[in-house]
């Protein structure tokens, strides 16, 4: 129902373009705003004194939010007006933005990130499902492809800009870079987009939506604490177990509902099961290597943050061209050929990467980088495109939303569980040996905070340690990567079901998701 008199004129109003083109901006700082901060996040540990679970923390806070507000945020614009609930995450971003601009110590950076994942939950789905009211249906494919391609060109952007910002103003400018683009988004959001809403959408279900945000939250907090604390600290052992009590309520709940927030009879689809997981998988892959590849090429190999922001290229580019080549790929070889094939390419990266030493050069990381980024978007691509397919018409809508969120789920995991592995390795095998028991704990905190004790008490050794432990650890975890993507490679090739027509017509729609989706390069 829209509210607005005049539908057709309002699509015929010249002035939809200028609203399409602040809602593209909308985006774009969304997507630069996932990867931005990766690349500050070696500047900003050593500026707070961050320890590697505190960056865990930054970086996940954000994710986990989103994953457990993204259905909810939907259903809010339809039942409550579109304009208004989109207005209303763009000032929530905005205000978190501002937050972290001024934070000064960790904690208040991490509640910046969690009410920036409230903003961005609202803002994703709400972006897209205000455009059927500004134009006609031979406009809104363009006017679609113009807000993905928005979003997908900030992902390689993000770095060069953190980069840039970090080598010319403070830490807090990756977030205060936010205020005038979502600033022109809330203008034009109020000046130029009609209200539009469904009165017949399904209630917000606040029971779910607090269950899946405690289950994930005591999840998270246990893996990111666990290195710190110990597998059998009974704060991690309460939160591992307390997690398991609110998402079994979540699926139980959701089981009994008529109209459930997230369905989760699709996962008893093979199809749609099996693709998911992949999808999954890759995307915990990456996310977790973007998260311990800043502070190896900044802190180990020494580059500014500019360059370790251009350093991340590879990777973006690679998972970009490959998500536009994966769709005739899947026609003509079948999408359980092209996903067990990414994989595999994906495992070879990450078993490639395993080999780096803290002398290997850049040369090498670019390399292994490039072949990351290619076997996850020929992995990523039809995986999501089968699990589309499988749905019928009238659960495509849920059974997007559920594979999202599980994408989110996996970047979150991905970025708790490979940075967890990576610290506790590190700390292991830092040499110490000398240092005061204090220096000595902040010195294993971190590669960068081991680079700082090392400066201050002029100890060319702990440097070296630090290089050769923190590349240890990186290698580590991109074995633990590799392994687990040829298991996963191995089981899209025994399982996942070949590709019929209605899987090939959707392959535009999720490569769109790939490269477009809140997520894509995290």
């Amino acid at each position: 129902m829209v509210t607005v008199t005049g539908v057709e004129e309002t699509r015929r109003d010249p002035r939809r373009w200028w609203a399409l083109g602040a809602l593209v901006a909308s985006m774009l700082t969304l997507g630069f705003d996932m990867t931005i901060l990766n690349v500050a996040l070696p500047t900003m540990a050593e500026r707070l004194g961050a320890t590697t679970g505190q960056q865990q923390w930054m970086a996940d806070a954000y994710v986990v939010v989103f994953a457990a507000l993204m259905l909810p945020a939907g259903l809010l614009g339809d039942r409550f007006g579109r304009r208004r609930m989109l207005i209303t995450g763009l000032g929530i971003f905005l205000a978190g933005s501002l937050v972290g601009a001024l934070a000064g110590d960790v904690n208040r950076v991490i509640a910046a990130r969690t009410v920036m994942g409230v903003g961005a939950a609202l803002i994703t789905p709400l972006a897209m499902s205000v455009l059927p009211s500004l134009f006609t249906p031979d406009e809104q494919g363009k006017a679609i492809g113009l807000v993905s391609t928005g979003s997908a060109l900030g992902l390689p952007l993000g770095p060069i800009i953190g980069g840039w910002l970090l080598d010319h103003f403070w830490w807090g400018s990756v977030f205060l870079i936010n205020v005038p683009m979502v600033a022109i988004g809330i203008a034009a959001c109020v000046l130029l987009l009609p209200e539009t809403r469904d009165p017949s959408s399904p209630r917000v279900d606040t029971r779910s939506t607090a269950f899946t945000a405690a289950g994930l939250g005591a999840l998270i907090y246990a893996i990111i604490e666990a290195p710190e604390r110990g597998w059998g600290d009974p704060l991690v052992l309460g939160m591992l177990v307390g997690c398991a009590v609110p998402l079994t309520g979540l699926v139980l709940r959701e089981r009994r509902m008529e109209r459930p927030l997230l369905d989760m009879t699709l996962l008893a689809r093979r199809g749609f099961l099996l693709n998911t997981i992949a999808a999954t998988l890759v995307m915990f892959v990456l996310s977790g290597l973007l998260f311990v590849l800043p502070p190896y090429l900044q802190a180990v190999l020494g580059n500014d943050t500019l360059g370790t922001g251009v350093r991340l290229l590879p990777m973006v580019l690679g998972l970009s061209v490959a998500a536009k080549l994966a769709p005739p790929v899947t026609t003509r070889f079948g999408a359980r050929a092209t996903v067990a094939a990414g994989l595999v390419v994906l495992a070879f990266a990450g078993l490639l990467g395993s080999r780096t030493t803290a002398w290997s050069g850049y040369g090498f990381t670019a390399l292994w980088l490039s072949v990351a980024g290619l076997g996850s978007g020929f992995a990523l691509v039809p995986s999501m495109t089968g699990a589309l397919a499988t749905l019928p018409r009238d659960r495509a809508g849920s059974g997007s939303g559920l594979l999202l969120t599980m994408r989110q789920v996996g970047s979150a995991i991905g970025i708790a569980l490979l940075g967890s592995l990576l610290s506790g390795v590190f700390r292991g095998r830092l040499d110490v040996t000398g240092l005061p028991s204090g220096a000595a704990g902040t010195a294993g905190d971190s590669v960068v905070a081991a680079h700082l004790i090392a400066a201050r008490t002029g100890s060319a050794r702990l440097a070296a340690s630090a290089n050769s432990a923190y590349v240890h650890g990186m290698g580590v975890v991109l074995l633990v990567c590799a392994l687990a993507a040829l298991v996963s490679a191995l089981l899209a090739a025994a399982f996942l079901p070949g590709t019929g027509p209605a899987a090939r017509g959707t392959s535009r729609a999720a490569a769109e998701m790939v490269t477009s989706g809140p997520d894509a390069g995290q």
